[in-house]
């Protein structure tokens, strides 16, 4: 049993001493606040901020839409703080719609524009339905872990939630860095335990710019 393991356990029998995650929802939503670990608590080696999003799939998305619609709901900034804060969510496989669930280094926004995602893109996995929670539980735990061991070059993960499907992405800095997006693909592959005929997509935030969309025209990756 790992150390996130360990301290979920753990952590499991305080909360009914926790606030439940829509009041800490009101408190995060709409500012940026930095988060310290409590005396005694695991640190991460970065602080993550989870957001979420919403919108009706017949509006057509565009870059001021998709602010309005993003939502932060939280910063955690040791292994505590995040089992409290996620024990608390709801998982992916339980949200209707077209939402999506971010969790993204503090100071990053989810955003292709965004200064540290401008030059990168993301890797994409299609699961079929009833597969997202455990996978976003599983790729959560590999960056808060490190386990990628690309050093800054993670911004952060998505889970999108659809009718048909639901996506799970990892996105990075750096687009042109084929040994640094290999070995994250390969580190997916590791931790989700993914098939070896496992079908992965990779694109570019600039292509998604220019098309307007997250997961059309990408680039297959067998």
């Amino acid at each position: 049993m790992n150390q996130f393991e360990t301290l979920k356990e753990e952590e499991a029998e305080e909360k009914r001493n926790v606030t439940d995650s829509e009041s800490v929802n009101n408190n995060n939503n709409n500012r940026r606040k930095t988060v310290t670990p409590a005396p005694g608590e695991h640190p991460l080696q970065y602080n993550y901020t989870f957001w979420y999003s919403r919108r009706t799939p017949s509006r057509p998305a565009n870059t001021q839409s998709y602010e309005q619609n993003i939502r932060q709901i939280g910063t955690v900034a040791s292994v505590e703080q995040f089992w409290k804060f996620y024990s608390h969510l709801v998982r992916p496989g339980d949200l209707t719609g077209h939402s999506d669930f971010h969790l993204f280094k503090e100071g990053i926004k989810p955003m292709w524009e965004d200064e540290a995602n401008k030059n990168g893109g993301k890797w994409i996995i299609r699961l079929r339905k009833g597969l997202a929670s455990r996978f976003w539980e599983n790729i959560i735990l590999a960056m808060l872990g490190e386990q990628f061991m690309v050093g800054e070059e993670v911004c952060g993960v998505v889970v999108s939630i659809r009718f048909q499907e639901d996506i799970l992405s990892i996105w990075n800095k750096t687009a042109s860095d084929q040994v640094t997006t290999s070995r994250i693909r390969d580190t997916l592959r590791r931790v989700l335990n993914l098939p070896p005929n496992t079908i992965m997509e990779y694109k570019t935030h600039n292509d998604s710019l220019k098309d307007n969309s997250s997961f059309r025209n990408t680039k297959i990756a067998v």
